[in-house]
């Protein structure tokens, strides 16, 4: 069980590392673009299969965060990640990082999802 609690952790840190990265100018578009995607699901409240959905739920979680996390990792030039772990170790060490603005981002996207599925399916519907 400690191994699990320790790769959670780990996860976790990982995940603000490439938060801090997405906002470093010396990592490619493509990957602070990647990486936003990728910590902005791993935040957010919203899975792509809900949890309550008998294990499917909880694959995206165990398979999709970590193997984006993986894929921007090798996207971002070491020295520059060494740099973000650095600085997210360090942040995390004095509390819970918090982000209102990257709130808001996730809150906007996810009901600009809303709305084009309900437009989109109003579309179906008239057909």
């Amino acid at each position: 069980m400690q191994t699990w609690k320790q790769r959670v952790k780990q996860l976790k840190n990982e995940t603000y590392a490439i938060y801090i990265a997405c906002k470093d100018p010396r990592v490619p578009w493509y990957a602070r673009v990647f990486a936003g995607f990728v910590v902005a699901y791993a935040f957010s409240p919203i899975d792509l299969i809900p949890d309550v959905i008998p294990i499917l739920g909880y694959l995206d979680d165990l398979i999709l965060v970590p193997l984006g996390i993986m894929l921007v990792i090798k996207m971002i030039p070491p020295d520059v990640l060494v740099q973000c772990r650095e600085k997210a170790e360090a942040a995390i060490s004095q509390g819970k990082p918090t982000s209102r603005i990257a709130a808001i981002l996730i809150v906007g996207i996810w009901l600009l999802l809303g709305i084009l599925a309900v437009v989109w399916v109003a579309g179906v519907l008239k057909r």
